[in-house]
């Protein structure tokens, strides 16, 4: 599950994220309304987690223009106002629930899963496939020609973050912020070990190779042959 916290708070936002990501969710952060929308115009995510009182373009805001633009992604407002009127303003403005300051990571993880379990439900594809690779990241599960694959929540998180890229190249700065966040220790070959794992689990075992080397830039997946 890719999710996109904007919270302008860096320790909470670091909290966070980090809570998510040891559950398995990719997440990637913005610290503002525009830095929000920016990534909302290249990256498709499964949930937003946006905090109401945030600077240049406030919560309330950036949830019309997503909800203007028919985009049904599901979003979790945070906010530190326990008022009535702020939780109503919020939900008028498009979100679909929301969490008042301070909260326990549990529930957090709570609240995300029930409105993912809801999306599902209303119908949206929830299975990313390759060719006859098939990623199911609400079921957790992984599959290639019908038969199951097991994987870590790493591993699976790394896979889902090839697979919503079908066919482009990915650095693996951008692997590792996908997964581990932007404090991900790049001085390492954390993504490469993880790429070795995931070949000799997913392709090892067939004659077609999906993922891919793409020398000097980094790591695809793809049907198309090199």
């Amino acid at each position: 599950m890719h999710l996109l916290l904007v919270e302008d708070e860096k320790k909470i936002s670091e909290y966070v994220s980090q809570g998510l990501r040891e559950s398995g969710y990719a997440v990637d952060r913005a610290y503002d309304g525009e830095e929000a929308l920016l990534w909302l115009e290249t990256m498709d995510f499964d949930l937003i987690i946006l905090d109401l009182m945030i600077p240049k373009v406030d919560g309330f805001t950036v949830c019309k223009r997503v909800r203007n633009q028919n985009n049904r992604i599901p979003i979790l407002m945070l906010t530190a106002r326990d008022g009535i009127e702020d939780r109503v303003r919020g939900l008028d403005s498009g979100a679909d629930d929301y969490l008042v300051k301070p909260f326990s990571i549990e529930e957090l993880e709570a609240r995300i899963r029930a409105l993912l379990r809801r999306t599902a439900n209303q119908g949206a594809r929830t299975v990313l496939e390759v060719g006859d690779l098939s990623l199911d990241y609400k079921a957790h599960s992984v599959s290639r020609s019908g038969v199951s694959i097991s994987l870590t929540a790493k591993e699976l998180s790394v896979l889902e973050c090839l697979m919503r890229e079908k066919d482009h190249t990915l650095s693996r700065e951008q692997i590792a912020d996908h997964v581990w966040g932007f404090d991900a220790p790049m001085e390492s070959n954390i993504v490469d070990v993880y790429i070795r794992n995931l070949r000799r689990k997913i392709d090892d075992p067939y004659e077609r190779k999906l993922i891919q080397t793409v020398k000097g830039l980094g790591y695809r997946i793809t049907e198309i042959g090199q």
